[in-house]
């Protein structure tokens, strides 16, 4: 939120404090002030731009449209100026750029003036036209000031420029009460008082002047929903000229970043933005029936809003309707038909407290968010209504010609003050330190609370509506520590945390760990959004429709369901690092995936998945390049496998997989544990990735609960030496290595330490169907050295173990 440091301060006659020192103080409140930025109705607020006096214009010797003056800029000597302006005369008033001086035009790029010779005649400065200045376009003339101007005096201050502080602040959710400059001035005036013991107030326009000019016209008001709908006040106003708003009101809002429209819209945003007060002004001649009716839309109405767009609404949506159509959609955005427009007269000005949960699903079913809609979604204050509306109409006189033609029509449910007992030894409790409780008494007071039935324990506190985030005596102690000052919570020399054991493997644990691990094999970490499309979820095979999680009221048609798989984050973060010439890429992401069961209940799943694709290894002067491939991402798999000790219990099987080519199911008994396997290239391109890529996603909740399960071990490195054997196996060309591997280690549990392929061969030389594995057997005995003898047995073990159940013959 932007709140500005001119504006802040006519609300506050806290003058003594910097901006500064302002922003401190805001931050230390929970008012996060995130940055300070210098606000300039002018680049470099004409900075060594001064007022000069033409003292005389002489015709340059050399050009017949150049002139050669001298003009008095405030220095002890005149300066010689060579200008081509045809309206440069003797005795006028100019504003002249000195030597050095950086002008910022309206058109082009910043310049800087220097001395120069034009035309062979010394020019020191220049006599400037407004859009060299960047004040406007005219280029017909230089310009020409009043003549009461005094000579060497600052283009800024001539003009009356002003330039400003614009704080950015980081608004928690719960703070709707700060959605304004009048919140954050209260917030600032409240630590002023507290810390400093001054007595600054803060200082709200005056309504008093508020009177009714006449009966011309009344705007009937019917609020069918009353708690869609609070509260609801307007007025009606006649006389009005819409037109361009006088300066004073297009440099506030602009210096928040609001666009000016006209007297009418800006006035309501600049009490809204005063306030924190949303308003709406109609055009009173456009509601039919001169009525104004409150209700919830009927199934199926539909209405076209300021941005042209039909919509259909819900019989959850609140309107503000006329005597036959809704005339805009509550809290959230105006119609088309009822807008203010040039030609406007007379208008019914609406001040309203409306429901935040209906506001807020208003807001996210139509895919809106506007500056009305973010305050009604936290709350606004329902007693600031009224006086909001005085506010603006007394606006609307001044910088409209408005009169006021009617009563305020104020339809209003009360709503209590919350009411909480506070207990001082509460308040030392949770904020690690002794507050007195008259100080406690005084932030309260500070905060508009109202205080009553205090004795040596507690005291009883009202709190004002506009703080709806306020219900619980812990909230009150909140509220008194961030005025009192977190700063002031005293430090111990010395902390003391014990050391905490954790038995059992953790879920945030396990992720974090398996994250360290990617990190430190290469791979980067990304992190995508939850929502995907789901029309090409459908279409890409991921999910069925009825798995898919869908969202009730999406924000975007493009992202309408949650993901069931990691892999579309993954390929659109290729996508993207693939268009700025990364080609070799290693990503892992850990995050959830979602579906719909049986039972029609939505099942959230732990994952973490891997993105290969690209160059394995980089081609350097000791050899090529080498392609990834699917064994580079199943070797990821087994290596994370073998680090969990899982290594030996799982095994790999092919599976199909609707987004994988090649897939291999990693399982542990029936558990499955992993899935890899080439990306489709017709899934790669629907993400624009077309290059070969490899995936592989881990099953959490699975490998934990494993290692839940399993106790790890350690033993001693062996003390006695191991021993190799290699076999060179005929086999069936349908025989895996997984499979074979599998064998030998239930052959011989107790010597086998290793089994490696180091050779492939399936040619000619080999009958048709059958190929040639080598694979090689390391054994070892940890508690003595092994003889021949043991050996033989333990291989014969293995070998009559894979012609038996993997039909291998043993080649000469």
């Amino acid at each position: 939120m932007r709140i500005s440091w001119n504006w802040l301060r006519t609300l506050t006659d806290a003058g003594g404090v910097s901006p500064r020192e302002a922003a401190d103080l805001l931050t230390s409140t929970g008012l996060e002030v995130e940055g300070v930025e210098a606000v300039e109705p002018v680049p470099g607020m004409l900075a060594g731009v001064v007022v000069g006096e033409v003292l005389t214009c002489e015709k340059h010797p050399g050009a017949d449209r150049l002139h050669v003056c001298a003009v008095n800029i405030g220095t002890d000597a005149p300066a010689q100026i060579v200008c081509g302006a045809p309206n440069v005369a003797a005795g006028q008033k100019v504003l002249v750029a000195t030597v050095g001086t950086t002008l910022h035009p309206s058109a082009g790029e910043p310049f800087t003036i220097k001395k120069a010779k034009i035309r062979g005649v010394e020019s020191n400065g220049m006599i400037c036209a407004a859009d060299e200045l960047g004040l406007g376009t005219d280029h017909a003339g230089i310009m020409v000031l009043d003549p009461s101007a005094v000579a060497g005096t600052q283009a800024a201050a001539q003009l009356g420029l002003k330039g400003d502080l614009l704080f950015e602040i980081g608004l928690t959710p719960n703070r709707s009460d700060a959605m304004g400059h009048w919140g954050v001035a209260r917030d600032l005036v409240a630590a002023i008082n507290h810390r400093t013991g001054a007595r600054a107030r803060v200082v709200l326009p005056s309504v008093e002047a508020f009177r009714q000019d006449d009966d011309a016209r009344t705007t009937p008001v019917e609020v069918r929903d009353t708690a869609a709908c609070p509260r609801y006040a307007g007025l009606t106003l006649t006389g009005i000229a819409v037109g361009p708003s006088p300066a004073w009101l297009q440099e506030r809002l602009k210096s928040i970043g609001l666009k000016p429209i006209n007297n009418v819209v800006d006035v309501t945003n600049f009490v809204q933005h005063e306030l924190g007060q949303p308003l709406h002004a109609f055009d009173a001649d456009k509601l039919n029936g001169g009525r104004i009716v409150v209700r919830k839309a009927n199934a199926g109405e539909h209405l076209v809003t300021l941005d042209e767009k039909d919509r259909t609404l819900s019989t959850e949506d609140l309107l503000i309707a006329d005597a036959e159509k809704g005339a805009c959609l509550a809290g959230v955005y105006g119609g088309n038909h009822s807008g203010v427009s040039d030609g406007t007269t007379a208008i019914f000005l609406e001040s309203a407290c409306f429901d935040a949960v209906t506001i807020r699903r208003t807001a996210r079913r139509h895919g809106l968010n506007t500056d009305a809609s973010f305050r009604f979604e936290r709350g606004v204050d329902p007693e600031v209504t009224v006086y909001a509306l005085k506010r603006a109409a007394l606006l609307l006189k001044e910088v409209a010609g408005a009169r006021i033609s009617s009563a305020i029509t104020d339809i209003a449910q009360p709503r209590p003050w919350a009411e909480v007992d506070l207990h001082f030894a509460t308040v030392d409790r949770l904020c690690g330190m002794p507050i007195a409780p008259e100080a406690v008494e005084e932030v309260l007071t500070l905060l508009d609370c109202q205080l009553s039935g205090r004795d040596s324990t507690k005291v009883h506190v009202r709190v004002p509506p506009y703080r709806v985030d306020v219900l619980r005596e812990a909230d009150l102690v909140e509220e008194v520590l961030r005025i009192h000052g977190f700063h002031r919570v005293p430090l111990p020399e010395r902390l003391m945390v014990p050391a905490v054991q954790q038995p059992d493997t953790t879920d945030e644990g396990f992720r974090q760990g398996l994250a360290r691990h990617f990190a430190a094999r290469g791979f980067r970490e990304v992190m995508t959004p939850s929502l995907v499309n789901g029309a090409r979820t459908v279409k890409l095979g991921a999910a069925p429709e009825d798995a898919l999680v869908r969202l009730k009221n999406p924000l975007s048609a493009e992202l309408d369901v949650l993901r069931p798989t990691l892999l579309f984050g993954l390929l659109q973060s290729a996508a993207h690092n693939l268009a700025r010439q990364q080609h070799d890429l290693r990503f892992f992401e850990k995050g959830r995936t979602y579906a719909v069961n049986a039972e029609g209940g939505t099942v959230e799943s732990e994952r973490m998945a891997l993105l290969i694709t690209g160059n394995q290894e980089a081609g350097n002067w000791r050899g090529k390049a080498r392609k990834a491939e699917l064994a580079d991402a199943k070797a990821e798999v087994e290596l994370l496998m073998e680090r969990l000790a899982l290594a030996g219990a799982a095994t790999y099987a092919g599976a199909e997989h609707p987004l994988l080519i090649a897939a291999l199911e990693v399982k542990h008994g029936k558990r499955v544990l992993a899935v890899l396997g080439e990306v489709k290239p017709a899934v790669g391109r629907a993400f624009d990735v077309n290059q070969p890529a490899w995936y592989a996603e881990l099953m959490d909740e699975a490998l934990v609960q494993l290692l839940r399960r399993e106790k790890t071990t350690y033993h001693e490195v062996a003390k006695f030496p191991s021993v190799r054997r290699d076999l060179s196996l005929l086999l069936n060309s349908g025989v895996d290595y997984a499979s074979l591997q599998r064998i030998a280690f239930q052959a011989e549990r107790k010597l086998l330490r290793q089994v490696g392929l180091f050779d492939v061969y399936e040619g000619d030389r080999l009958p048709a169907g059958k190929k040639s594995y080598a694979l090689s057997f390391i054994l070892q005995d940890a508690e003595k050295t092994l003889t021949d003898d043991q050996v033989e047995k333990a291989m014969g073990r293995i070998q009559q173990a894979l012609e038996k159940e993997a039909g291998a013959e043993l080649r000469g």
